[in-house]
């Protein structure tokens, strides 16, 4: 019983539960089974239940998203085209298709203004601030921005979040039919950031509130959705359990007819 008093280290404790769980519990059963028909018999009729319950466990799973997960979908840099500056940087980067027409003397706001018009015009769509997808999106863009050293933290507020493609195919009758859309199509998103004028703090006083710089112009961060592989360990283990249960199946199918065959011979004389 002294090792149910382990109180440190939360890792051994919890390799110790599981361990305990599955000699108790699956030993018990191949106990009982092995009592009843036999040690190898009783092995193979509780492996066949133990991969029919992973079977269903991962099944479950894999439709729900749930237990055993792979990497989350995140936003990732578009390699070399990650923080775009100036109208130029966004046409080469391939984020717009035709360049934005600015004056050399046009003030920063309305650059902006240009740039988010020409963006709305080729079909990027610009997301609420309540949508879910824009503040994922703008916290994505900050900790590149933070980590390539273009604006430090504190520096910079998300203005826009602009968002294109996604959709997943095939769709059927016109998209009411999605069961089979197990393809998306490339997701990109831009999220524009305007830097902030640095604020003067005074002990005993709340911060004076954040104001854009317009002396400065906006900056682009340009990202790619990874979709990442949510649901891929739970379909490993469905598909590895399910064949694990037919091929235990059809061992078992195979004693009982070999059994039925042996019963069905004639039985050997007496010997006096």
């Amino acid at each position: 019983m002294s090792v149910l008093a382990v109180g440190w280290e939360p890792e051994l404790r919890g390799i110790l539960t599981v361990f305990i769980g599955v000699v108790v519990l699956m030993g018990s059963t191949y106990l009982i089974l092995g009592t009843n028909i036999g040690a190898r018999l009783g092995f193979l009729v509780a492996f066949s239940a133990l991969a029919g319950w992973m079977f269903i466990m991962g099944a479950i799973w894999w439709a729900y998203g749930i237990g055993l997960q792979g990497p989350m979908p995140t936003w990732e840099p578009v390699p070399g085209r990650t923080i775009l500056q100036g109208p130029q940087a966004l046409s080469q980067s391939g984020a717009l298709t035709e360049p934005v027409q600015v004056a050399a003397d046009m003030p920063f706001p309305e650059q902006a203004l240009a740039i988010d018009e020409r963006f709305t015009a080729e079909g990027w769509e610009k997301l609420d601030e309540s949508a879910p997808s824009y503040g994922q999106a703008g916290s994505a863009a900050g900790e590149l921005l933070e980590e390539s050293g273009a604006l430090s933290a504190g520096r910079f507020e998300v203005v826009n979040v602009f968002d294109k493609g996604g959709e997943r195919y095939p769709n059927f009758f016109d998209g009411k039919v999605d069961l089979l859309a197990f393809w998306h199509k490339p997701h990109h998103v831009v999220v524009e950031v305007a830097p902030l004028i640095q604020q003067r703090t005074e002990p005993g006083r709340a911060p004076a509130p954040a104001v854009i710089d317009e002396d400065q112009p906006h900056q682009y961060v340009y990202m790619i959705r990874d979709m990442g592989a949510r649901r891929q360990p739970a379909g490993f283990i469905t598909g590895g359990s399910l064949i694990v249960f037919l091929v235990c199946c059809w061992l078992l199918h195979r004693r009982d007819r070999r059994v039925q065959v042996n019963r069905g011979q004639l039985a050997l004389p007496a010997r006096a």
